[in-house]
């Protein structure tokens, strides 16, 4: 996510800051029953789409018809890939990059949505998120292409033009969007995981799935129960293990969604750069090592972790607080831990979060 994370990078899991049930075990074993009645089970698949593996977990008894939700929703991710990938050729968002400033371009109902509610979140957050930072993506390499320099100055200040989404203009009625400056350039891996998440949501629901996970990347949903008992969530210590959480949560019906420094970087200089570009200036922001949004919609979860990331803690929790349905707990640059109003009674604090460069 430079201003989010990138479509097409694969991310261990347990690497973004969600750690599923490390803090928390398995349900109870369920009691033995007579035969004929059908048991509850936890049933787990795997895919990678978007770069990134998608985790999906159901407790259900119907172990068939889980299975083939899932083949579903893998196959739906797969589908947005093509539209909203920045990789894949034919995708919208490369035919729109290609039209910046020539021409608008006809685009599927789901790019329009989530060119929708990016602007929606960049106003929110006075232009910290910002899809169209990708026209800093290629003097920042943090996708596959890393290679672990600083850009200088100049390099930084020639893309700076560049970067404002208000250069998007949607056409609803036409299926249209247009990109009114040459050289501007959408790059939507800071929200389009999350856009998957809420499509995949509404698939298991229509095939009749109440109690599941899904989890990709950052990003993830938990509906209803675990065995008998709300889904136990750990957030990571940004300076920690991979495996390390300073705090855990149960959540029914939510999404968690959590934005890192720690996610893609290199140190140089005792200075860590990160993937998480303040677009006002075009270098990682520095105010924050972590964000974790809970709220009802993954999409804007994703892009409000990041936008929050990027504000600073004093204006990021001052929007959470406005938000309805949004809660947010923010790692300081200074290793403080912020949390929001509504999850103070409910977050359990388990270790101070390591403090480290």
């Amino acid at each position: 996510m430079a201003a989010g994370v990138m479509l097409n990078r694969a991310i261990a899991v347990a690497a973004v800051g969600v750690l599923f049930a490390a803090c928390g075990g398995a349900p109870s074993p369920a009691p033995v029953e007579p035969p004929g009645v059908l048991v509850p089970r936890l049933v787990q698949r795997q895919h990678v789409s978007m770069g990134a593996p998608v985790e999906l977990t159901a407790w259900t008894t119907q172990e068939s018809e889980a299975v083939r939700a899932f083949d579903a929703v893998f196959a739906e991710f797969d589908r947005l890939d093509g539209l909203l990938s920045v990789w894949r050729e034919g995708s919208d968002v490369l035919r729109l990059n290609a039209g910046a400033g020539l021409h608008a371009v006809a685009v599927s109902p789901d790019t329009l949505e989530v060119l929708r509610q990016a602007i929606e979140v960049s106003d929110w957050t006075h232009g910290k998120f910002d899809v169209t930072f990708g026209a800093l993506s290629d003097v920042w390499k943090f996708d596959h292409d890393q290679d672990n320099r600083v850009p200088t100055p100049s390099e930084i200040a020639a893309r700076l033009p560049l970067v404002d989404y208000h250069a998007i203009v949607l056409d609803q009625k036409a299926g249209t969007a247009f990109l009114q400056r040459a050289g501007v350039r959408v790059h939507l891996g800071g929200i389009g995981k999350g856009y998957a998440v809420d499509r995949a949501v509404g698939i298991l629901r229509s095939r009749g799935l109440r109690d599941f996970m899904v989890q990709t990347g950052g990003d993830l949903y938990v509906a209803g129960l675990k065995g008998d008992r709300p889904w136990r969530l750990g957030i990571r210590d940004p300076r920690g293990s991979a495996e390390q959480s300073f705090a855990t949560l149960e959540l029914s019906d939510s999404t968690f969604s959590t934005s890192g420094d720690y996610e893609r970087f290199f140190m140089k200089g005792g200075l860590r750069y990160h993937h998480l570009l303040d677009p006002a200036r075009g270098e990682p922001a520095r105010l924050a090592r972590s964000v974790t949004i809970v709220s009802r919609r993954a999409t804007q979860a994703d892009g409000l972790s990041t936008g929050v990331f990027i504000l600073g803690p004093e204006e990021g929790m001052a929007l959470i607080e406005r938000l309805p349905d949004v809660e947010g707990v923010i790692v300081t640059a200074r290793n403080e831990v912020l949390i929001s109003s509504g999850l103070k009674s409910r977050l359990r604090l388990i270790a101070s979060p390591t403090d480290a460069p």
